[in-house]
């Protein structure tokens, strides 16, 4: 029971923190005047750096990397770099709540692939708490979403950030565990840092000559959002992708309700209700999953 207890904790806690941090990426991101691909650049770049003292004790475990897994190690930062890029690019045309709301869909693309790739299952009870989480998540946005063109292209850039981050989460779950997840992270970073610079040096995009608030900003956004990567890389190692993407439906509603609070965009009382809608499916979707996850845990611990 003190190993079943011990490894609920251990689960919830990194959850939090990786719903709270990611939170601020949008707000990050409207703060900043720098184009998006530079933006993205920044942050892996960081976020690289910050990791190396840990990954340098760790540097003996590169040997047991194969070449097939370096290759996904470099795709996986592929579809990240991407990702960054088209999302970063959404909140430069839309507001937080429509842009952020867009990720909810992240759950079903993620349990397609899961199922075209992995052959996964899930049970009625998890997809009608995916439901409501997702239709909660619908209505935080719904009144921010706009008809302008610039609004429009925002939501597909959105759209299609979730297709490249769920491509990435996929091959994480078959990667991670072959190698220490504090690798996993700092390789793909690193990759997603040497497509993003080669795509802003090919397009012409100034590299430096930014003032220090926009320096300031690409280092926030190497340090707090990024915490909930690496945490979810962990927990590849004990859930699935679609349960990582079902815990990010929380970020629409960390991201609305900072942005109420920093950017004065407003709600109305029906999309605080979608908010607790979400909150509501995230936690029992994540308690139908507990179970399985306490169980490895507790295998773990005895072994």
């Amino acid at each position: 029971m003190k190993h079943q207890e011990e490894g609920s904790r251990s689960i919830a806690l990194p959850l939090t923190i990786s719903i709270i941090a990611i939170s601020f990426s949008a707000i990050f991101v409207k703060w900043s005047d720098a184009p998006a691909s530079i933006l993205s650049m920044y942050r892996m770049w960081f976020a690289s750096i910050i990791m190396l003292p840990i990954v340098w004790k760790k540097r003996s475990e590169f040997k047991n990397i194969m070449k097939k897994e370096w290759f996904f190690l470099f795709f996986s930062g592929l579809f990240l770099a991407l990702h960054f890029v088209l999302w970063f690019g959404s909140l430069k045309l839309t507001t937080v709540a429509s842009s952020t709301i867009i990720l909810a869909l992240q759950p079903i693309v993620s349990l397609v692939g899961g199922f075209f790739l992995f052959k996964e299952r899930t049970t009625l009870s998890a997809m009608m708490t995916m439901g409501i989480a997702i239709i909660g998540a619908m209505m935080i946005g719904w009144g921010d979403f706009g008809l302008s063109k610039d609004a429009i292209m925002g939501d597909l850039l959105s759209f299609f950030s979730v297709i490249a981050v769920v491509g990435y989460l996929l091959i994480g779950q078959s990667v991670v565990k072959k190698v220490s997840h504090w690798l996993y992270s700092f390789c793909v970073f690193f990759s997603a840092a040497i497509v993003l610079t080669i795509y802003n040096v090919s397009a012409g995009v100034t590299l430096t000559s930014y003032p220090a608030k926009e320096w300031g900003i690409f280092l926030l956004l190497a340090t707090v959002p990024t915490v909930s990567h690496v945490i979810n890389n962990w927990l590849l190692n004990y859930v699935n992708a679609t349960t990582i993407s079902m815990s990010i439906l929380g970020e629409p509603v960390g991201a609305t309700i900072l942005a109420v609070l920093l950017l004065n965009e407003h709600l109305v009382p029906w999309q605080i209700a979608g908010g607790l809608l979400v909150l509501l499916g995230v936690f029992f979707f994540l308690s139908q999953q507990q179970k399985p996850i306490q169980q490895t845990i507790k295998k773990e611990t005895y072994n």
